[in-house]
């Protein structure tokens, strides 16, 4: 099972970029930047990523991402993101960014799109790596600050398909952000918010109903209404589940109490993704190998998590039929 995981081809649609940045390339940039980190030693952020829940990583988090300051910086960021795809046999990714934690500091939004941008065309003619970006409004600020942020990012459009919704869901109400999603969508960005990670099956109605999304980032708390669930089935809303990330951030205690499994079993269009690795330990193989190593599987049930990202992904009919193909090929081959 180890091997048909880590050669099984992969869809990852929950990644933070920034929560990609490793200590080693934290201590380089912030060489490179004259910054000082509050870390003498890689063992120290180690330490610091001992979270008890969502709170306690997001501080880190934004402490870890005032060393990204130029347009290489963000380009190196990706660069190695993209690597460790190549290395997981990751062969279509959907990448998150967060333009105001490095706007709010004085980082231009083209510097920042422009980098990652960079690095994604790059992958695609050499990695064989395509990729979507999606830009994310932090729920911790006010409704005015995404709206500037809407404003910048229709620029790029051109780099950019959609919009979302991340950072401390408690206390930040989806209906805070209804106006700058209907506006996203007049301008024709898909949408997407996290929800149903700390906050409960109620969070995610709300974002499906207020912010009119097509895809929950989380939802594993929507098994506190079964009825909802089979609502997600029928409808084959996806979820975008971070199995190691809910572990570190204490939303389940044990991976062997994770709801992902029952819940594909229900037919709900669940997918395995890594979320903020660097910070939460691990990447795509990982995150696969954590669930099978918990739950009892069949090849074909661990490939359904890659059957639905393609279902859920963000591309073309033409695409999605080519990516099945590969992945029904590799079942074939190795059942």
């Amino acid at each position: 099972m180890k091997q048909f995981i880590q050669n099984l081809p992969k869809v990852e649609l929950h990644l933070h970029i920034e929560g990609t940045l490793e200590p080693e390339l934290m201590f380089e940039l912030a060489a490179r930047n004259n910054i000082t980190l509050p870390f003498k030693s890689f063992e120290d952020v180690q330490d610091a990523y001992n979270f008890h829940n969502l709170q306690s990583f997001l501080d880190i988090y934004y402490q870890g991402a005032n060393v990204l300051i130029t347009e290489q910086d963000f380009f190196d960021l990706t660069w190695a993101y993209l690597l460790r795809c190549k290395n997981d046999n990751v062969i279509h990714t959907e990448i998150f960014f967060d333009p105001q934690t490095h706007t709010e500091r004085g980082i231009s939004f083209d510097t920042v799109v422009n980098g990652i941008d960079k690095a994604l065309s790059k992958a695609a003619s050499e990695l064989n790596i395509t990729s979507q970006l999606i830009m994310c409004f932090l729920r911790h600020l006010d409704e005015d600050s995404a709206f500037t942020t809407l404003e910048q990012a229709l620029e790029h459009k051109d780099k950019i398909i959609g919009v979302g919704l991340d950072s401390s869901e408690n206390g930040n109400p989806a209906g805070k952000f209804e106006r700058v999603f209907k506006r996203a969508l007049n301008e024709g960005f898909l949408t997407v918010a996290h929800a149903g990670e700390e906050g409960p099956a109620s969070s995610i109605r709300d974002a499906l109903n207020l912010l009119q999304i097509t895809r929950i980032d989380h939802g594993v708390r929507c098994s506190d209404d079964e009825e909802f669930v089979q609502e997600l089935a029928k409808k084959r809303i996806p979820l975008t589940v971070c199995p190691l990330s809910n572990i570190k951030l204490k939303v389940f205690e044990e991976m062997s109490e994770h709801n992902i499994v029952k819940l594909l079993r229900q037919n709900v269009c669940v997918t395995i993704n890594s979320d903020d690795p660097a910070y939460f330990g691990g990447y795509m193989t990982d995150n696969f190998m954590a669930v099978s190593n918990a739950h009892e599987m069949s090849k074909s049930e661990v490939a359904q998590f890659t059957f639905n990202a393609i279902e859920a992904s963000f591309i073309s009919e033409q695409e999605k039929n080519r990516l099945v193909s590969m992945n029904q090929a590799y079942l074939e081959q190795n059942k």
